[in-house]
């Protein structure tokens, strides 16, 4: 894994591959302290579709989609 960000109690693997120069297809991986029942995906890699991404941007649309699936297990914060 290339980076690791924490959220809400979650950690979110971010893996980049290179495509071609400067270029990369990007996975998120979602870990965290509970299995939520019902959610097939959590634990697994998931890639990131609309790629390939420049390095920064791979970084944050993987972090955003990381982020939006730990929504999704948890509800939103009010």
């Amino acid at each position: 894994m290339d980076r690791v960000t924490e959220y809400r109690g979650f950690e979110i693997h971010i893996d980049l591959v290179s495509t071609s120069e400067d270029m990369f297809d990007v996975w998120f991986q979602i870990e965290g302290p509970m299995r939520a029942p019902g959610v097939a995906a959590l634990g697994k890699r998931i890639k990131v579709h609309g790629g390939p991404f420049s390095r920064r941007w791979a970084y944050l649309v993987a972090e955003v989609a990381g982020r939006a699936a730990v929504d999704v297990i948890l509800g939103v914060e009010e």
